[in-house]
């Protein structure tokens, strides 16, 4: 990137909205690139075979997506979003909200056993972004908060304790993910290591919320 595209970015204004036609593109290439990853994992995903595979030409990749690293980060997106709307239909049955989050990063989890090249893919990708990727990892932390935030099933906005909970869960989950990518954990460990870290919930509950409150005004129990 120019010293002169940099410079202009921060007054360019918003993208508009992509066309039909254009939608369709950006989903086969991100369905190519998912495709390969699964594959071979990282290395598979070469930009020249996902432009050949997808039916557009390599500059109109690079104008979609600026390198591999854009291009995975968007697949992790998107595989998010494929989550979140699977999970949204079929929600968790715990009753309590930090189970309930638990059961539903674990059925995350377990989607992303099933493939774990392109687990790995993603993975390598978001730990490679640099601040030109800032965008789109945005997106998936807060497709990840959106998921995290739906399973709790809470009555109304998260209050800013509850928030930093889920930031918690959320780096849990991102680092459970890692580890048993490069072997260093369990399925079992991720599991007890998910579960503990959502108690963090109940810490951060309500009526603890009132106790402080109580507490506070002199209403300390003797």
């Amino acid at each position: 990137m120019t010293t002169e595209s940099k410079a202009a970015r921060p007054t360019l204004p918003a993208s508009p909205p992509l066309t039909e036609r254009q939608e369709a593109r950006r989903r086969r290439i991100l369905h190519t690139s998912a495709k390969l990853a699964s594959r071979g994992g990282f290395d598979a995903v070469q930009m020249r075979e996902v432009a050949e595979s997808s039916g557009v030409a390599l500059g109109t990749l690079y104008r979609y997506f600026p390198s591999k690293v854009h291009l995975l980060v968007a697949t992790m997106q998107d595989q998010l979003q494929h989550m979140h709307e699977t999970l949204r239909k079929r929600p968790p049955s715990e009753q309590d909200p930090g189970a309930r989050v638990a059961q539903t990063l674990m059925r995350a989890f377990r989607a992303l056993q099933r493939e774990p090249h392109l687990a790995d893919a993603m993975v390598r990708a978001l730990t490679f972004a640099d601040r030109s990727v800032s965008p789109e990892v945005d997106t998936v932390s807060r497709l990840t908060t959106a998921i995290i935030l739906d399973a709790m099933g809470l009555d109304g906005p998260a209050t800013p304790e509850q928030l930093s909970a889920v930031r918690v869960i959320e780096h849990t989950w991102h680092s459970a993910l890692i580890t048993w990518l490069s072997g260093r954990a369990s399925i079992a460990q991720v599991k007890i290591d998910i579960e503990t870290v959502c108690r963090l919930i109940e810490v951060t509950s309500g009526d603890r919320s009132g106790d402080r409150s109580r507490n506070r005004s002199g209403g300390r129990e003797r």
